[in-house]
């Protein structure tokens, strides 16, 4: 939450938000407001939701973002995410911590499974 909140922060660094290793093309997908998807973290189910439900729809925002920079064929909007979020978690917020395993999933795309590691300063990338 630290400046600002987590909105931008939580999909744009570097090693965050890992896609692939393939990306589908869109006569692989009938319709891109129906799909499920799903994360569980060591197992357990903690989020779930259909794109169905999406704030704006996907056209709405790739028309959108359009406005303000060129979109190439390839190009990828992190733009939200399902109900369940860790920090909003009654009575007390659940977060990731190091050896955590998630598994994540998207109808018709494929499934992804990350571990959490600990942050090392050894590991930063220096200019």
């Amino acid at each position: 939450m630290e400046r600002g909140g987590t909105w931008d922060k939580g999909k744009g660094c570097d090693t965050f938000g890992p896609v692939g290793p393939w990306l589908v093309t869109t006569d692989e997908i009938a319709d891109p407001q129906r799909l499920d998807l799903w994360l569980d973290v060591n197992g357990r189910r903690m989020q779930s939701g259909n794109t169905s439900t999406m704030v704006f729809g996907c056209a709405e925002i790739v028309s959108y973002v359009s406005r303000f920079m060129t979109l190439m064929p390839g190009d990828i909007i992190a733009n939200g995410t399902p109900p369940g979020v860790g920090m909003g978690k009654k009575p007390d917020a659940i977060y990731l911590k190091p050896g955590d395993v998630m598994t994540l999933g998207i109808e018709g795309l494929g499934i992804q499974r990350q571990e959490v590691r600990e942050w090392s300063a050894s590991r930063e990338r220096r200019p």
